[in-house]
């Protein structure tokens, strides 16, 4: 039996226990919420980590992509990659290889990170038909399901499918034309073999397969948003709502099979229409866990995305979003490196904890009053201790150290906390 067939059933499995002490949420309430498909948790049969629950009630996760491109590809640093966003205490990795020897810089990257691994297994199976027919417009259905059975035998714990790229999109597109028609290499990928070949997407077509291979490997799979808008302009429109009114129905089957999926979001959104998108997709999905790919809030910020994201991520999670993609400062422009990795994790830490105040979280405002009482005593080691990112505050710290020890050099002797510190009761 599957985890949501055990629920459903009132079991308690030892992961439930172990979500409920990292949550700090009863075991009911996990066990119920896995039931109803609020919470998926992330963890291949395959693999021996620690699992993840992403969903309803808990923390906002974050996400960090990594990968190979055509023109950049050493596994090394890939690695390096993955050392830098786990230091920034990513919750999972996502693996978008598209160059060099695929397999096995998934192999080792799933060898190497404690945390949950998550794929796109339709670039592997479009690259390899490219390389051996000269054009992905070969990829066959079979080539296409194998591959990801080899993903998920590898151990891959989530996995996103475009199984709502649809000749029904392709038919909406051409009535309501957009600014950037497709900005997801997956959905790329699939339109592209769709209109060459004038066939039905093979995942929305053999749906109940994929179903069945998910649930062997009790892996989650990713219901992708294929045409999540890549300009604002192009944000809330008939293509992107046709796209997640056929994932709602598919998560439906899929919950009905005992199999685990999550949603996920659009792109590019201006900021009065993220509480929109959420809300909608939410409700569209029987609150599914939303896994929202930014939201990026303007298109004019490359070499600054993270911030970006930061602004649209704090917004979607404060309104129900569940999981983060992070966007590093290199977003539209280049292939990250591992600095970049690093600061997208934080700044998108920062818009998931900033979400995770809002909707009351247990912890989250906690962990900012103990910051703030740190403060007001001036003790500078259970800042560092408590920053987001200790290593950056302490070195900056050391870099400008104050003529009084207990301030900082923006007051000096004229530090606010200093000079009331002894005149006002303070709070407990």
């Amino acid at each position: 039996m599957s985890r949501i067939e055990e629920a459903k059933e009132g079991r308690i499995l030892a992961e439930f226990e172990a979500v409920a002490s990292d949550e700090s949420r009863e075991l009911d309430y996990i066990r119920d919420k896995v039931a109803q498909g609020e919470i998926v948790i992330l963890r291949n049969n395959q693999r021996d980590i620690k699992p993840l629950a992403v969903g309803t009630g808990l923390r906002t996760k974050v996400n960090a992509n990594i990968g190979t491109s055509p023109d950049l590809a050493d596994i090394n640093t890939e690695l390096e990659k993955l050392e830098m966003a786990l230091k920034a205490k990513t919750d999972t990795i996502m693996d978008l290889s598209i160059g060099s020897d695929i397999s096995e810089t998934r192999k080792v990257i799933l060898e190497r990170s404690p945390v949950p691994v998550g794929t796109v297994p339709i670039y592997q199976a479009a690259v390899e038909a490219a390389d051996k027919y000269g054009t992905i417009t070969k990829m066959t259905k079979n080539g296409l399901f194998s591959t990801i059975e080899k993903h998920l035998e590898d151990g891959v714990d989530f996995i996103t499918v475009h199984c709502g790229v649809t000749q029904e999109i392709i038919n909406t597109l051409k009535k309501h034309p957009r600014v950037m028609p497709c900005v997801s290499r997956g959905g790329s990928f699939l339109l592209t073999w769709m209109m060459y070949n004038h066939k039905e997407n093979p995942l929305y077509e053999n749906y109940d397969e994929l179903l069945q291979m998910a649930k062997k490997y009790e892996a989650t799979l990713s219901l992708g948003d294929g045409m999540r808008p890549g300009a604002i302009a192009d944000a809330t429109d008939a293509s992107q709502i046709r796209e997640l009114f056929t994932i709602s129905e598919l998560a439906k089957r899929a919950l009905e099979e005992g199999v685990q999926v999550m949603i996920e979001g659009p792109g590019h959104i201006p900021i009065d229409q993220i509480r929109m998108n959420v809300e909608l997709a939410k409700r569209a999905c029987n609150n599914a866990p939303f896994y929202i790919l930014g939201p990026l809030v303007t298109d004019v910020s490359p070499g600054y995305d993270h911030i970006g994201i930061a602004i649209g991520g704090a917004l979607a999670a404060a309104w129900g979003a569940d999981f983060l993609c992070y966007v590093t400062a290199a977003e539209h422009v280049k292939l990250p490196d591992p600095d970049e990795v690093y600061e997208g994790v934080i700044a998108t830490r920062i818009a998931a904890h900033a979400g995770d105040i809002a909707k009351g979280v247990p912890g989250a405002s906690q962990w900012d009053l103990e910051m703030s009482k740190a403060r007001e005593e001036r003790n500078w080691g259970r800042q560092i201790e408590l920053a987001m990112d200790p290593s950056l505050v302490k070195n900056m710290r050391a870099e400008s150290l104050p003529a009084l020890g207990d301030t900082c050099t923006m007051c000096g002797e004229f530090c606010a906390l200093k000079m009331v510190a002894d005149e006002l009761p303070k709070r407990e």
